[in-house]
C-alpha cells in the first residue's frame, strides 16, 4: 500500500474546520463520534490521504496527515503545554538540529519534548528531566503517539540537584525555578553551547538572568513572541478579534570561557 494511504495503526487528523479537528489512531472496529455525526475507522484505513470521507449525517471530514503542531496542539495534557510560536523561537534561538544532544526539563505532558524530539532525530537525543510521575506518563504516550519515543530519554529526577549528561548542545528549561538548574547547565553545555528558559512571569526572569551573568553565559536576550491571525476575505481582510498573546517570555544565553 502506499505511503499516501492510511495504514492501520497510523494516527490521521480528521478536518471538519479550522476549529474543529480530530486527531485519532486509525484502528478496526472502532468509531470516532462527533456532533456532526460518526465515522468508522474501519472506513479511514486504506483510503488515501488529502480525501473525503462522509459522517453517517453526511458531513464531509478530510483524512489529513498529521503535522508537528497538530501533536502539540492535541497533546494530552494535565499542565500548560508550551505553543508552537513559543516552540520555533526555542527551536530557532536554542540552535538545536538533526544530531543535537539536549536536555530539558520539566518534562510537562511532553508539548515540547515531542518538538525537540523532532528536530533533533534522526541520530540526536532529548534527555528529559521530570519529577512527578503522572506528568512523565502522560508525556511518554504523547511522544509515543507521535512515533518519536526512540529520540526521548525520560528520566524521573530533580534537575536542580544536578545534571547528569555532559557535552550537550543545548539546555532547555520550562519550570517554575530554571536559575537554580543555570550552574548546572554551565558544566553540562559543550563551549558555545545554549541554554533557553521559557518562564511565564517577568520575576522568574529577572532572577534566571541574574543567575546567568554570574555563571558565565553571554548573548542573554529575552523575547515574548504575541502572534496574531488574520480574517482574509476580499475588501473585508482585518486582524482577527482574538489572539494568541502573552503565553510567557523566553530567555537566550551562549556559554562562554569565565573571565
Amino acid at each position: 500500500m502506499s505511503a499516501q494511504n492510511v495504514v492501520e495503526g497510523d494516527y490521521v487528523l480528521l478536518y471538519l474546520d479550522q476549529r474543529r479537528t480530530y486527531l485519532v489512531k486509525a484502528e478496526a472496529g472502532k468509531t470516532l463520534h462527533t456532533h456532526k455525526g460518526f465515522i468508522k475507522l474501519d472506513d479511514v484505513i486504506g483510503r488515501g490521504y488529502g480525501e473525503r470521507i462522509k459522517s453517517s449525517l453526511g458531513v464531509d471530514f478530510v483524512i489529513l496527515k498529521p503535522l508537528l503542531r497538530d501533536y502539540i496542539m492535541k497533546s494530552a495534557r494535565k499542565t500548560q503545554i508550551v505553543y508552537p510560536k513559543d516552540v520555533a523561537l526555542i527551536v530557532l534561538f536554542s540552535g538545536i538540529g538533526p544530531g543535537s544532544r539536549v536536555v530539558e526539563a520539566g518534562t510537562g505532558t511532553g508539548a515540547l519534548t515531542t518538538a525537540l524530539a523532532h528536530y533533533v532525530m534522526p541520530n540526536g537525543k532529548v534527555y528529559s528531566y521530570e519529577i512527578k510521575a503522572e506528568h512523565l506518563e502522560i508525556a511518554e504516550k504523547n511522544v509515543k503517539r507521535a512515533g518519536l519515543l526512540d529520540f526521548v530519554e525520560f528520566k524521573a529526577k530533580d534537575i536542580t540537584l544536578g545534571i547528569e549528561e555532559q557535552d550537550v548542545d543545548s539546555v532547555v528549561l520550562d519550570m517554575a525555578t530554571p536559575w537554580l538548574v543555570v550552574p548546572h547547565a554551565y558544566k553540562a553545555l559543550k563551549p558555545c553551547g545554549t541554554i533557553v528558559s521559557f518562564s511565564p512571569t517577568i520575576d522568574q526572569v529577572v532572577k534566571t538572568v541574574e543567575a546567568l551573568r554570574e555563571n558565565g553565559f553571554m548573548d542573554i536576550d529575552t523575547v515574548e513572541c504575541l502572534m496574531r491571525g488574520m480574517q482574509t476575505e476580499r475588501g473585508r481582510t482585518r486582524p482577527q478579534t482574538l489572539m494568541t498573546a502573552h503565553t510567557g517570555y523566553i530567555t537566550f544565553a551562549r556559554k562562554a570561557a569565565k573571565p
